[in-house]
């Protein structure tokens, strides 16, 4: 599955180079990138809360969802970012839910999506995108690190995702400021919050973390807080949630 998703990823990113110098032009006239790093270093668990309509695993989680709807009723439960998945193939997203959701809110705007090229971190700043995900199993070193570079020349953060130690280890080596750690295994796509937690004691303090993937539950929120993580990336369960304001601030740990 992974392999048909980067392939899909790479036809994407061709199509993105051809229109490289109007990304350029489009993300050179935004407004500042609003700042991801800053927004999850506040006290407390934060809480990045996602827009996701299906997914290979979980199948149609709200194939009718509205992201903007969503991502207010998000902001109003305090989550610090919104995750937008713009993969459209396996995960019914696309930029224009980028867009609009940048547009109706004032928090950091996350684009989700498998990033193999510099262009396409320009066609998410073109698009309002203030932080990009860099995934290290889909990138050789040299690339992410490139890409690192590519993303702070944009002006948007990068999050690094790794999910072993040993990609714990080349996302620091390729100077990422901000890692989650994905308890998705992303070959068989089960969750398991050990592994946050079993690779937690790899990640210096003056980076910012995230435990993406697997939290459906205060008690796997508190798990998360208690390895040490500065915030969670929440995605099917808010999705599924009848309340996404309350169970935002339930994840927090305020109500």
């Amino acid at each position: 599955m992974l392999t048909k998703i980067l392939g899909n990823a790479a036809e994407r990113a061709l199509e993105a180079q051809v229109k490289l110098a109007e990304f350029v032009d489009a993300a050179s006239a935004a407004p500042t990138a609003r700042s991801l790093s800053k927004a999850l270093s506040a006290d407390g668990l934060s809480v990045i809360a996602e827009i996701k309509r299906r997914s290979p695993s979980a199948g149609d989680i709200d194939v009718t969802l509205d992201p903007v709807s969503q991502a207010i009723k998000y902001v109003a439960g305090g989550a610090s970012a919104i995750s937008v998945l713009t993969e459209p193939d396996f995960f019914g997203g696309s930029l224009a839910d980028l867009e609009s959701v940048r547009n109706a809110v004032d928090v950091p705007v996350l684009r989700k999506d498998f990033t193999l090229d510099a262009a396409q971190i320009w066609e998410a700043r073109a698009c309002g995108a203030d932080a990009v995900l860099l995934i290290v199993a889909a990138l050789s070193d040299t690339l992410l690190s490139e890409l690192i570079d590519v993303a702070a020349d944009v002006g948007v953060d990068a999050i690094v995702e790794a999910h072993t130690g040993q990609e714990v280890h080349s996302a620091l080596a390729a100077g990422a400021r901000i890692v989650g750690v994905n308890n998705r295994d992303l070959a068989t796509f089960t969750t398991d919050l050990s592994v946050a937690e079993s690779v937690a004691e790899l990640l210096p303090s003056d980076v910012v973390t995230i435990a993406e993937s697997g939290v459906s539950d205060v008690e796997g929120a508190c798990r998360m807080r208690d390895a040490g993580y500065d915030a969670i990336l929440v995605g099917e369960a808010l999705v599924r949630s009848e309340n996404p304001a309350a169970f935002v601030a339930a994840l927090k740990g305020e109500r």
